[in-house]
C-alpha cells in the first residue's frame, strides 16, 4: 500500500517546498498546453487556425480551471480524512468522487457539443476562423471525460501528500501532445482538428497513467469497489467546499475580461500590450498559485489532525518562500518589463504598453504572495465561501470600478489601468487578515 506524505509532523519548510514545486511545474506544463497547439498551427497552417485554436484553447482552459477548482473540494475533504487518521473514510471520499465527477463530465461533454456553434458567437470568432474554432471546440469536448479525470485523479494525489505523480503524468501528457501536434498537424496537414485530436490523445495519456501508478503502488487508505457509489453526505460535503472556490475563480476571471474589454477600446497598441502583459503574467502567478494549492493539503490533513498552529505556521512559511520569488518577479517587470514583453512581440510599441501595464502589476506580485497563502489556509481549514466571498468583493467593488475610473483619466495610463488589480488584492488582504483574527478568536 502506497505511504502518503503526512504533513502533521516534523519540520515545516522542507516537506511543504517539495509538495509545492512538483506543484509548480505541473502548472507550468498545463500552462504549455494551449501554447504548444498555437505554435505548432502558426508554424504549419494558416492564420484562420491560428485564431481557431487561440480562441477554443481558451475556451477549454477556462473549463479545465473551472473542473479543477471544484475538484478542490475533494482535496481538502480527502487530506482531513488523513489527517484525522479515518482511512475508511477516506476511501468513501474517494469512491464519491469519482462518481460526482463522472456526472460532471457527461453533462459537460453534451453541453459543450450542443453549445459549441453560440460559443463561438459569444466569443466573436472571425468570420474565416468560426468554423475552425467549433471543430477545434467539438473534438476537444469528446475528450472532457479524460480532463475531468486527470483533474480529478490529480486532486485526489495531492489530498494524500502525492504531488509528484500529478507531475510525472502531466510531463509525459505534453510530451504526447507535441509529438501528436507535430504528427497530425505538421505531417498529416490537420490544421486545427489535428491540434485538437493531439490534445485528446495527451490527456487520454496522462489518466491511463494515473490508473496504472494507482495500481502499481497502492493507496494510503482502504479502498474498494464498493466505495464507488453516490453517496449524498459526502458529495454535498464536496460540492460546499469545491463550489465556491469554482464560482470566485469563474467570476474573478470574468472580472479581468471585463478590464480587457475597457482596454480594447483605447485602441489596437493598448489591447496588444495588455494581452501581452496578461501572458506574462500567467506565468508570473503560477508560483503563489503553486503554493495556494499546496497549502490547501497541508493545511487540510493538520486541520484534520488537531494540529491549527502548525497548519498557521506552514501558512507563514509559504508567506515567505513566495514572497521572495515574488520580490525578485517584481523587480525584473518593474524595471525591465519591456525584456519579458519582448518574448511575445517584436513591436516596440507594444512592448512598452506591455511594460506600462507590468510596472503596476509589479506591485502585485508582492501582494499576491500573502493573498494566495491566506486563501490556501482557509481552503484546507473548509472556509472556501469566505474564499469565495473576498475574491468577489474585490473583483466586483474594487477592480472592476478602479479600472474604469482610470481609463477615464486624460491622458489615458496603463500603470494607472493596472493599479486596480494591487488595490484589490490589498482590500482582499485586509478581509482576509479580519477573518484570520476571526478564526483565532474563536479557537
Amino acid at each position: 500500500m502506497q505511504q502518503s506524505l503526512r504533513f502533521t509532523s516534523g519540520p515545516i519548510l522542507p516537506p511543504l517546498l517539495r509538495f509545492t514545486i512538483p506543484v509548480l511545474l505541473a502548472l507550468c506544463l498545463q500552462a504549455m498546453y494551449g501554447a504548444v497547439d498555437l505554435l505548432v498551427v502558426g508554424q504549419f497552417g494558416t492564420a484562420a487556425g491560428v485564431s481557431a485554436v487561440s480562441t477554443g484553447s481558451q475556451i477549454m482552459q477556462t473549463v479545465t480551471f473551472l473542473v479543477n477548482s471544484l475538484a478542490m473540494g475533494s482535496t481538502i475533504l480527502l487530506s482531513q480524512k488523513i489527517g484525522q487518521g479515518e482511512q475508511h473514510a477516506a476511501g468513501r471520499v474517494a469512491g464519491a468522487t469519482i462518481c460526482l465527477f463522472a456526472a460532471v463530465a457527461a453533462v459537460l461533454l453534451v453541453l459543450m457539443e450542443l453549445f459549441a456553434d453560440p460559443i463561438a458567437v459569444v466569443m466573436r470568432a472571425p468570420q474565416e476562423a468560426f468554423s475552425g474554432t467549433v471543430e477545434y471546440l467539438r473534438i476537444c469536448s469528446a475528450g472532457l471525460p479524460f480532463i475531468v479525470a486527470y483533474n480529478v485523479l490529480g486532486g485526489l494525489f495531492r489530498g494524500i501528500g502525492d504531488s509528484k505523480t500529478p507531475l510525472f503524468t502531466v510531463g509525459v501528457a505534453c510530451v504526447v501532445n507535441i509529438v501528436g501536434d507535430l504528427f497530425f498537424v505538421a505531417g498529416l496537414g490537420m490544421g486545427v482538428a489535428g491540434a485538437a485530436l493531439a490534445t485528446v490523445l495527451a490527456q487520454a495519456v496522462s489518466v491511463v497513467l494515473c490508473i496504472a501508478v494507482t495500481r502499481r503502488r497502492g493507496l494510503p487508505f482502504c479502498f474498494t469497489g464498493a466505495d464507488i457509489r453516490f453517496d449524498r453526505a459526502i458529495i454535498l460535503r464536496v460540492l460546499r467546499l469545491g463550489v465556491p472556490i469554482a464560482l470566485q475563480e469563474l467570476l474573478v476571471s470574468i472580472s479581468f475580461l471585463v478590464i480587457l474589454t475597457i482596454v480594447n477600446g483605447l485602441g489596437v497598441i493598448p489591447s496588444a500590450g495588455v494581452g501581452v502583459a496578461e501572458k506574462l503574467c500567467a506565468f508570473i502567478m503560477l508560483v503563489p498559485n503553486a503554493f495556494m494549492q499546496s497549502l490547501s493539503a497541508f493545511v487540510g490533513q493538520n486541520i484534520g489532525a488537531g494540529k491549527r498552529a502548525r497548519a498557521r505556521r506552514a501558512m507563514y512559511y509559504g508567506m515567505a518562500s513566495a514572497l521572495i520569488f515574488g520580490a525578485a518577479m517584481a523587480s525584473l517587470a518593474f524595471f525591465r518589463g519591456d525584456l519579458l514583453a519582448m518574448i511575445f512581440t517584436s513591436d516596440p510599441t507594444v512592448a512598452s504598453a506591455a511594460w506600462d501595464y507590468l510596472r503596476a502589476y509589479a506591485v502585485d506580485t508582492l501582494l499576491v504572495s500573502f493573498l494566495f497563502c491566506f486563501c490556501g489556509y482557509f481552503n484546507g481549514s473548509g472556509s472556501t465561501t469566505f474564499v469565495m466571498a473576498q475574491g468577489i468583493a474585490g473583483a466586483f467593488l474594487v477592480r472592476i470600478p478602479i479600472s474604469y475610473w482610470m481609463s477615464g483619466i486624460q491622458p489615458v495610463s496603463l500603470f494607472r489601468i493596472g493599479l486596480a488589480t494591487p488595490a484589490s488584492t490589498a482590500v482582499q488582504i485586509l478581509l482576509c487578515g479580519f477573518w484570520f483574527w476571526h478564526l483565532r478568536r474563536e479557537e
